[in-house]
């Protein structure tokens, strides 16, 4: 439970709109971080048309770096979507997150630097999440890869992209996506009253990502009014999920997207595919980019691990 401190605390934090400047140089504030220069990382690109669109790579050791960049074994790689509501966070603000999670699964990690909103809003973002999946699928990227040790994951905005990125794979049928990690992924396409999930009103106020905020994002990320029926956009808008990835979805309890993402889940499930789904008790939304030592990390990288190792639910 919450205490009721850390309530007050909570709602003082939670306010108004998304300012789109300033919540970027909030989140720059995660690139003041004296560890960095002990991680094990290599900067590289692929290429979205003309466009170049930087990927982040991550490895768990110096002995793996050179191992995944030599002609040798592919290397297990988790291709990695950063949240931020399409609008604000990086690579560079997700840095200690990746090498942390590289470190924890043991896995080279391939975070994507994609094009943010406003400024590209839908469908530039992803596009380029697209581009950097097609060019590791197909092994057309800096590392040796296997396409059946690629897993898709993203966190919030990223885990809507994953998605997306995941439905679009099985519609052109350009590669195969084996496993998807959705961590309270943003799924739908409205936040005000009239949204179908209880979790949008019982957590949407007080619990720092508020419903309101939730909106201007999807306000800010859609390129016209169209785009909200787009399952590429809002992927519970697709009617037909079936053929898609082994997936594992983590909700957190008091996120206004709970609800959304565990309601994809039973979809999934429904249409045939193998589906774990699991809520993190007492987590708010963006727990997952805190330090290795908080339980609900732990929890996560738990069921992270799991799923990753077991080849089946």
């Amino acid at each position: 439970m919450i205490s009721k401190t850390m309530r007050t605390i909570l709602h003082a934090l939670s306010y108004g709109n998304i300012e789109v400047e300033a919540s970027r140089k909030l989140a720059d504030l995660k690139k003041l971080d004296v560890m960095r220069i002990f991680w094990k990382k290599l900067d590289t690109k692929v290429y979205n048309k003309d466009y170049e669109v930087p990927v982040r790579l991550y490895f768990p050791s110096e002995e793996m770096m050179k191992e995944g960049l030599s002609e040798g074994a592919a290397l297990p790689v988790i291709l990695f979507f950063h949240g931020g509501g399409w609008v604000t966070e990086s690579v560079e603000t997700y840095d200690r997150v990746c090498a942390r999670m590289s470190q924890s699964t043991g896995q080279v990690v391939a975070s994507v630097e994609y094009r943010r909103a406003p400024e590209h809003p839908f469908p530039v973002p992803l596009e380029d999440c697209y581009a950097a999946a097609k060019a590791l699928y197909t092994n057309r990227s800096i590392l040796h890869t296997d396409p059946e040790k690629i897993t898709v994951m993203g966190d919030s905005a990223g885990g809507n992209l994953a998605a997306a990125v995941a439905l679009k794979a099985r519609n052109t049928k350009d590669f195969r996506i084996e496993r998807q990690i959705l961590i309270y992924p943003a799924l739908y396409n409205c936040y005000t009253e009239e949204s179908p999930f209880a979790s949008v009103r019982e957590n949407g106020e007080g619990y720092l990502l508020t419903a309101v905020k939730m909106q201007d994002y999807i306000e800010l990320y859609k390129g016209g009014d169209g785009d909200l029926l787009n399952p590429l956009f809002a992927p519970l808008m697709e009617k037909n999920l079936g053929g898609m990835p082994r997936t594992l979805i983590l909700t957190a309890e008091f996120d206004p997207l709970r609800d959304e993402g565990e309601e994809y889940g039973r979809r999934l499930k429904e249409a045939g595919n193998q589906v774990e789904i699991h809520r993190i008790p007492d987590a708010l939304h963006g727990y997952f980019a805190l330090g290795i030592q908080f339980l609900h990390v732990r929890e996560s990288f738990g069921y992270i691990n799991g799923f990753l190792e077991n080849n089946s639910v």
